[in-house]
């Protein structure tokens, strides 16, 4: 699945997408993993109220904020896996940190077993740019 995010702590619900592809799918009875591809996007389970969102947005930057400075981001010194336009951001792998890269679901009778309030997220721990969350489903 392709995602472009739009900024930094960007909370994406995919609950609608994933929903699609496993009636495309056809699935009855299965697991589906929901995974990020990217050690600064993670999948989590969370309410889509905006308050909240506002809430955990300012819980993750209070916990690794981007005014900190991290060995990370010293690129005088740092000498592995290095893009040639390295972006500074080691507040968001900090973040990751206490987010989970993906997410393992449950389908029974052709439906995602989540709660009343419980969404998909894809969460943009870095800065706005596309993104890929891979999809596994396992059923019949």
């Amino acid at each position: 699945m392709k995602l472009t995010t739009n900024a930094t702590l960007d909370f994406i619900d995919i609950t609608d997408k994933v929903l699609k592809m496993i009636k495309e799918k056809g699935v009855k009875n299965g697991v589906i993993n929901i995974q990020s591809m990217h050690t600064t996007m993670a999948v989590i389970i969370q309410e889509a109220e905006p308050l909240l969102l506002g809430d955990l947005k300012k819980t993750l930057e209070k916990v690794a904020p981007r005014t900190t400075k991290y060995m990370h981001d010293n690129f005088s010194i740092r000498t592995v896996n290095m893009n040639p336009n390295e972006p500074i951001n080691g507040h968001s792998h900090c973040k990751a940190l206490f987010l989970t890269p993906g997410v393992f679901l449950n389908i029974a009778k052709s439906k995602l077993q989540l709660g009343k309030w419980q969404r998909i997220f894809a969460v943009e721990l870095d800065d706005a740019r596309p993104r890929m969350i891979a999809l596994q489903i396992i059923g019949n």
